[in-house]
């Protein structure tokens, strides 16, 4: 007997793609904030925090590349610019992130993982209104790894 299986099209709605092109930006940009404060923390807390920062954007590098592909794959182009991420993002560059606290820098870093999270799970919604369960579940995957990094974070501050 044979097994049924889901159809899944060469080319997906451009819905879809676009909301992962959200999770792509987002992503891009706190890629770019966790390396930065990785290179300027100072502190007590200097080892730990450093490490931290560190898997944290190594972590959202291969996010990035994971998402792009995932856009490429259902038959849609990725614009990498960093000046069309920064313009679609809703985590925001802070002016003032070299000279912040350790602590401003992990309450920032809590919430972009907290919207990251949030951006993914509505692309997520969006994947599964499209019948794309597979962008679906890579959209799970990456919500939970930033609910995570949240939680990390924000028991540094708590």
């Amino acid at each position: 007997m044979a097994v049924e299986t889901t159809k899944i099209s060469a080319r997906t709605h451009p819905t879809v793609a676009q909301a992962i092109y959200q999770c792509v930006a987002e992503t891009t940009v706190t890629t770019m904030m966790a390396q930065n404060f990785h290179w300027n923390v100072t502190g007590m807390a200097f080892g730990p925090l450093h490490a931290l920062f560190q898997e944290i954007y190594e972590d959202h590098f291969q996010a990035q590349d994971d998402l792009a592909e995932r856009i490429r794959s259902i038959g849609h182009k990725v614009d990498g610019r960093l000046a069309a991420m920064i313009d679609i993002s809703k985590v925001m560059e802070d002016s003032n992130e070299c000279n912040m606290t350790d602590k401003q820098m992990i309450a920032a870093l809590v919430d972009a993982q907290k919207t990251l999270a949030a951006t993914l799970s509505g692309a997520g919604d969006i994947a599964a209104e499209n019948g794309d369960k597979l962008t679906e579940d890579l959209c799970i995957e990456r919500g939970r790894a930033h609910e995570k990094f949240a939680w990390l974070l924000q028991s540094h501050i708590s």
